[in-house]
């Protein structure tokens, strides 16, 4: 409880390196994961075709589900949910209605339910799988402009870079568990660079109010003087908000988990980055020496 009645006093700047090398491990498994997954790792939301959700009434064996998909007609993936009760089917569109007759044929005794079933074409595919690419460099684009008008412009970069960082680890980590990218997945992703940016915001907002007040100490003093003071503020934040997603994540259906589980890492990720990613970027570019008196 220390963490949230009093104020510590943790020398974050001195790890920094432990905190560089963790960041470094986890996007080289991202962009391994992203790279050997390709084209899989994408919904059909991105690559168009159809998709099939069935609920039986009992788990069914994941090996009777491949014995029926291994037929050379019939090309599908499949992603098990609930203790293998529920399956999502992925086809292409041409395989749709036999891939439907047959699960209700072959699993009649385990009572299928179709709860969902969605289908798009490889152009709106493509168009949306632009867009959603668009969409997440333009919030990257206005968060370096506010954080640059806001305070300077060394202070937006360092921001914007954590956030392309929190992004590449968060959909890396999706890959790596077979998350396929979807358009909620997208609505994730830019809800995480938002609470990131909000994190380091409040961050780097103390930050200037201590360059004003610690005149004369070193840039590595003020920010570790700064992060210990918000340190409360972000875990209890953090963890109240994980509270309510991880009541989604194990309460949901399966779109709603894959969002909240995205936003879950996002969350975890982007407050790692706040004070280990983020500041110390802020600290290398400012070096580590007295200020002169902040000029805003």
């Amino acid at each position: 409880m220390r963490f949230i009645k009093e104020v510590p006093h943790i020398d974050f700047m001195a790890k920094r390196k432990i905190g560089y090398a963790i960041s470094a491990f986890l996007i080289v498994l991202s962009l391994i994961s992203i790279a050997v997954k390709g084209e899989k790792s994408l919904g059909i939301d991105f690559t168009g075709g159809s998709l099939l959700n069935f609920y039986f009434a009992k788990p069914v064996p994941p090996q009777e589900i491949r014995a029926v998909l291994n037929a050379p007609d019939i090309e599908a993936s499949i992603q098990s949910y609930e203790g293998n009760r529920g399956f999502i089917f992925r086809t292409r569109q041409k395989n749709l209605s036999k891939l439907r007759e047959i699960i209700k044929e072959k699993f009649a005794s385990y009572k299928p339910v179709l709860r969902e079933e969605r289908t798009i074409g490889p152009v709106v595919g493509k168009l949306l799988r632009k867009q959603a690419i668009l969409a997440v460099i333009f919030a990257m684009i206005g968060m370096l402009i506010y954080l640059a008008w806001r305070f300077e412009f060394i202070f937006g970069a360092s921001a914007v870079l954590c956030l392309f960082h929190d992004i590449i680890i968060t959909v890396g980590i999706c890959a790596l568990t077979s998350r396929p990218i979807s358009v909620p997945l997208i609505a994730a992703f830019l809800t995480v660079v938002g609470y990131s940016a909000n994190d380091t915001i409040v961050l780097f907002d103390r930050v200037r109010e201590n360059l004003k007040l610690m005149r004369g100490k070193t840039f590595s003093l003020i920010i570790n003087e700064s992060i210990n003071q918000v340190l409360s503020r972000t875990i209890l934040t953090s963890l109240t908000t994980l509270l309510a997603l991880f009541a989604l994540f194990f309460l949901g259906t399966t779109t709603i988990k894959n969002f909240s589980f995205a936003i879950i890492v996002g969350i975890i990720v982007g407050t790692y980055s706040s004070i280990f990613i983020a500041s110390p970027m802020l600290l290398a570019w400012r070096k580590d020496k007295k200020r002169r008196p902040y000029h805003r």
